[in-house]
């Protein structure tokens, strides 16, 4: 079972362990060796799963959701979700593996449906095993509690520990503690930080006390650092000494005894950190035992770390806390999972603490123990009893230990099986040691139950009754101070209730090597010859390898060393005064005759106390040389060159390098290079030999010398994998073997179209488009991205057909959906969606009609919509939104701060803004590094928009007359206009929240004098004839005061209008969109107003031709159908004053 370390937790379960009763020997694992001689039965185990915590990052291209698990006969696996059954493969988005439980969520941008926490069960005829929950989140920013936090006061000598409790995020966390101006707490025998994070004090002094100790917790993942607020630690001094010492006791772990169990290859890591005075010192222990040789201690000695443990890092360790007045110490008992034997009684203990205390869950094959019950099973609180155990009762046993903090699990496969002894150790291995050193002879054994491993020489008696003889528990022996004695041929036997197995290894000692007449002292005139001796002793065994070797102060001294071979030559100097300061180093330089004449280049920089060096060279150039020295001042002069040597010419040393694959036509690749300088050619006659193959063919290289720099392969497949490889040749030979590249011939336009396009409306100017993928086999090069583009049809307001002109939007990389914004409200569109690469467009797909709704926004807000930046230069983090009112004028408003964390945003909405003002917007991106470049757009705020009315209809009798309409929308005031007698009437209609849908019709009932009139005078000759009259009396009076005003030129109020054009007049779509201006459809300047209800009754006697010179329309009937527009609706606006409103 397993051991799961979860740091800064309030609840520490602990570990979990399995004993078997009535036997010394630790269950086992069966090892690999095993499995290839014999068909052994195995349950499941999990071998791989994912982390517990799977962060699904918004720039990670897919989530694998891993499950592998080992067993005979191969395992099956199943899913649940969130104590659902859940089965990958009924979701064909996700990407499933044959043979194995693993499936990968793609970051197709819908990864909320996928959250929760999943299990996998792996199951074969022998029992099931179940991973670790699971869960698949988003993530956020961790935090430390807003919290208030105490004092800390302790009395001088007295032991404290400062808390972290460090919040829970992405692992791996890493835990500092240093002061708010960011310098590192120190530490050291007295004060360290434990494995949880917190920060223990064996014992407090004065300089203790300060009001800044603060605990950072570090998540790299997601590059962030959060603190918890500074604590204060006040030492009050006592005036008692003596009280101060103290033998020492443990501050963690704070039991006697604990037990640890690990799998292999796991580390393991043992803590002890006491408290006292004088400080105490930790030791550790194995019993029995030496230390694992891999051991390492840190945390000053505190922490224990054995790296990837084996079975025979199993046992007993002991951690000894000391100092002048007595010592304290703990145990742990270290354990590995495995197999136990059939008759024996078996033990499983799941031992785990906590605050508060957690709950103990078994499963037996992922169902709960109670679901499952077995005659010879008990349980006793956390353990359980398998009496007389059988192979019936293999299975994989569960324990989950949880409590409101977390929950750990852990899987014990119990395997009940006899075999007889196999030794895994190759027979007849021979090992050699020197005299008075340790050697270590292997028997691995495997068998179950486990056998007796005995050893003995020259097929005598038990070997193993000298003190430096000792057998560990897996069957090695170990020889601590071999003696010439010791030679000879030993034989392992292992024997268990089943049967017994042994092998023979031989042991050969050998003479250390000794020197017997070591160097003497001389001193000697200078200029005369000095010999030095050394004479050593040796096995003759080692005649073949052994080395001599001298040093002087400390410098191995070279022996029998060529001054110059081939390219390379020995420099030596004579260093010049260095005035006083010591020379720090040497530069060499070099100049070569051929290419550069006269140009000296650095060559090499060796250290001061060096007078020589060996330079690696090119051939068949004409070299010179020169050495300066550089001490603290500067740099010297540099020495007399040279003369100048020539090392002969030889093959390349190197190939060419930033090889580069492109494809400009369809049906070629163009292969360029960076060629070696003309130094780097190492003799005459330099070429290079192209070479290149298809990558998904098996056929043979194509080869081709040139001497550019440059080839082109035609007549290739359109964008197929090729294998290109170049080296250099020279007179002299071929260079190296170069290595292989792979790159693509030229590419093609795509030769399909997006399928499945669909259109979903998100608002009146914004719809969200989806598609599906274009297949890779029809791009025929590196995708690109996808294109959108749209046009309007026409206005859903008078129904009029006019193609508008073409919108694109580009989205770059592997999407299959983008949102369309900057749409006119109320209208018609058409688009069609395409796939582009290198080369260019593809196919667009079918056209996708839709319509856009009326458009009812909120007052005075302004809507903006952007695409994230091309080259983010890092990771996105957010957008940085400013804003502010400039209406205009020379003062302008304050600047107004959004900050958007959301880095996948790309629309916003200012509310709650000045009406019918201007206002300037800045929006820059975000990396974790700060804010890039600034993209401003200005912006005018409106009123709200009032829509028309449609498909107005009406039906006319001598009393009454029928209205109905099409509103578009839910709206509760309306205004009904009717003529009599050359009258417009106009009366409101107010409909309640309750019936606004029900108002789509009304009756207007007329008085009995006007219909009297209606059915009775109008029918007279003589009323005829003066109506008549007066029509041509009215005729000519209009005519009249049309010439005189024509001749009177423009109204006050009309050049009033031209000179300040009225902003409230412009139509607005419902959101005032800031990017998308170029070719965007305006809509009809004055469009769709409507008049207020402050127009009374009485005020409705004048006629509508009073406000234009073109005929007003009227139905049959008389009844008012039509709405003002254009020219003359503007001189509404200006004429009745306060009594219409601009849409918003």
């Amino acid at each position: 079972m397993r051991l799961q370390r979860i740091l800064g937790l309030v609840a520490a379960l602990g570990v979990i362990t399995c004993i078997c009763a009535f036997h010394t020997t630790a269950a086992v694992i069966i090892p690999l060796e095993v499995l290839g001689h014999v068909n052994i039965e195995q349950l499941p185990t999990i071998t791989a799963q994912s982390p517990s915590s799977l962060i699904a990052f918004p720039f990670d291209e897919s989530f694998p959701m891993t499950c592998e698990a080992k067993g005979n006969p191969e395992p099956e696996f199943r899913w649940m979700k969130n104590g659902q059954e859940f089965d990958p493969f009924l979701d064909p988005r996700l990407m499933k593996e044959e043979n194995s439980g693993t499936f990968v969520i793609p970051n197709n941008g819908n990864l909320t449906e996928y959250q929760g926490t999943y299990r996998c069960y792996a199951s074969n005829k022998l029992g099931t095993a179940i991973s670790k929950e699971i869960e698949f989140i988003v993530p956020h920013v961790p935090k430390f509690p807003k919290e208030t936090l105490d004092p800390v006061v302790v009395e001088e000598g007295q032991p404290f520990t400062l808390k972290c409790d460090p919040p829970k995020g992405i692992p791996p966390l890493q835990i500092y503690w240093m002061t708010i101006s960011l310098q590192h707490i120190e530490q050291d025998e007295r004060v360290s930080m434990g494995l949880n994070g917190d920060l223990y004090f064996s014992h407090a002094v004065e300089k203790d006390s300060r009001r800044d100790y603060c605990c950072f917790a570090a998540f790299p993942r997601i590059r962030t650092i959060v603190q918890k607020n500074a604590m204060s630690v006040i030492v009050q001094t006592s005036t008692c000494q003596s009280s101060f010492f103290r033998r020492p006791s443990l501050l963690t772990p704070s039991s006697a005894r604990s037990e640890t169990q690990l799998v292999k290859e796991e580390d393991l890591k043992l803590e002890c950190i006491a408290e006292g005075f004088p400080t105490p010192q930790v030791e550790w222990v194995k019993v029995g035992h030496r230390l694992p040789i891999k051991a390492k201690l840190e945390n000053h000695g505190k922490l224990l770390i054995v790296p990837r443990v084996e079975q025979e890092d199993s046992g007993k360790y002991m951690c000894k806390a000391k100092n002048a007045l007595g010592e304290a110490v703990h145990y742990f008992t270290v354990t590995i999972e495995g197999n136990y034997s059939m008759g024996y009684n078996v033990l499983i203990k799941c031992s785990a603490s906590g605050t508060p205390q957690p709950t103990i869950t078994w499963r037996v094959n992922g169902v709960p123990l109670q679901e499952a019950p077995a005659a010879n099973r008990k349980v006793l609180g956390d353990t359980i009893l398998l009496r007389n155990a059988k192979a019936s009762d293999s299975a994989v046993y569960q324990c989950e230990a949880s409590n409101r903090h977390r929950t750990l699990l852990s899987n014990a496969n119990i395997m009940i099986m006899n075999l007889p002894p196999m030794i895994l150790t190759k027979e007849g291995e021979d090992y050699s040691a020197v005299e008075g050193k340790g050697v270590m002879m292997h028997c691995k054994v495997f068998s179950s139950p486990p056998s007796t491993v005995t050893w003995y020489v020259c097929s005598c008696l038990p070997h193993t009754s000298r003190e430096q003889f000792a057998v560990h528990d897996n069957g090695s022996l170990e020889i601590y101070s071999v003696e010439k004695g010791d030679t000879g041929q030993y034989t392992c036997l292992a024997k268990n209730t089943e049967g017994s197995s042994a092998i023979d290894t031989m042991l050969y000692v050998k003479d250390p090597t000794r020197i017997v007449v070591p160097p003497e002292h001389l001193q000697i005139l200078i200029g005369t010859t000095a010999q030095l001796s050394c004479l050593a002793e040796y096995d003759e065994s080692f005649k073949n390898d052994i080395e001599l070797l001298w040093e002087k102060d400390d410098m191995e001294i070279a022996l029998n060393y060529t001054e110059n071979s081939s390219k390379s030559v020995k420099l030596k100097w004579n260093p010049g005064d260095n005035h006083n300061s010591s020379t720090t180093e040497f530069i060499i330089e070099y100049e070569e005759s051929q290419w550069e004449p006269g140009n000296w280049k650095e060559l090499l920089r060796v250290p001061g106390n060096h007078n020589s060096a060996v330079l690696k060279l090119h051939g068949n150039v004409d070299y010179c040389f020169r050495v300066s020295g550089v001490n603290s001042v500067g740099r010297g002069p540099s020495s007399e060159p040279t003369e100048r040597y020539k090392p002969p010419a030889a093959a390349p040393d190197k190939n060419p390098e930033n090889i580069k694959i492109e494809g400009h036509l369809a049906h070629e690749m163009d292969i360029n290079w960076e060629p070696l300088l003309p130094i780097e050619h190492n003799g005459p006659g330099l070429e290079y030999k192209v070479s290149y193959r298809r990558q998904d063919l098996e056929e043979d290289w194509q080869e081709h010398m040139v001497k550019r720099h440059s080839f082109v392969v035609k007549n290739t497949p359109t964008f197929v994998p090729y294998e290109i490889k170049i080296q250099a040749k020279n007179n002299q030979g071929w260079g190296p073997d170069p290595k292989i590249v792979t790159g693509y011939s030229g590419e093609d336009f795509p030769s399909a179209a997006p399928d499945d396009v669909a259109v979903e409306v998100m608002n009146s100017s914004v719809v969200k488009v989806s598609w599906t993928r274009v297949h890779k086999d029809k791009l025929h090069g590196h995708l690109g991205g996808y294109r959108i583009n749209w046009w309007r049809l026409r206005s859903l307001v008078d129904s009029k057909k006019s193609h508008g002109d073409k919108h694109t939007l580009t989205i770059p990389g592997d999407r299959n959906h983008a949102a369309v914004p900057g749409l006119t409200p109320f209208s018609e569109y058409s688009l069609i969606v395409m796939t582009f690469n290198g080369r260019g467009n593809g196919p667009g797909s079918h056209p996708v009609n839709f319509k856009t709704p009326e458009g009812d926004v909120q007052k005075h807000t302004v809507s903006l919509v952007w695409a994230p930046p091309l080259e983010p230069n890092g990771i996105l983090t957010g957008y940085l939104l400013e804003y502010q009112l400039i209406n205009d004028t020379e003062e302008v408003g304050p600047l107004q701060t959004v900050d958007i964390s959301n880095p996948d945003t790309t629309k916003w909405t200012l509310r709650d803004l000045e009406p019918v003002s201007k206002y300037k917007l800045y929006l820059r991106s975000c990396t974790t590094v700060g804010c890039g470049l600034v993209v401003s757009e200005e912006c005018t705020t409106t009123l709200e928009t009032i829509p028309a009315l449609l498909n107005v209809h009406s039906a006319v009798s001598d009393s009454f007359a029928n209205i109905s309409w099409i509103s578009g929308g839910e709206h509760r005031e309306f205004y009904i206009a009717y003529m009599n007698n050359r009258k417009l009437i106009f009366f409101p209609l107010f409909c309640p929240d309750e019936k606004a849908k029900a108002c789509q019709s009304h009756r207007v009932l007329f008085s009995s004098g006007l219909a009297s009139i209606h059915g009775g005078i109008s029918t007279q000759g003589w009323f005829i004839g003066l109506m008549c009259a007066i029509a041509l009396l009215t005729l000519i009076v209009l005519i009249a005061c049309f010439v005189n005003r024509n001749k009177g030129g423009k109204y006050s109020v009309k050049e009033k209008e031209d000179l300040h054009p009225d902003v409230e007049s412009q139509g607005m779509n419902d959101d005032t969109f800031c990017e998308y201006s170029d070719n965007d459809e305006k809509p009809l300047k004055g469009s769709q107003h409507s008049l207020s209800r402050e127009i009374k009754a009485g005020d409705s006697g004048d006629s509508l031709v009073d406000y234009g010179d073109e005929d007003v329309q009227f139905n049959e009937d008389g009844s008012f159908i039509g709405e003002y527009a254009g020219r003359k609706e503007k001189r509404v606006s200006a004429e009745i004053k306060a009594t219409v409103q601009t849409p918003a």
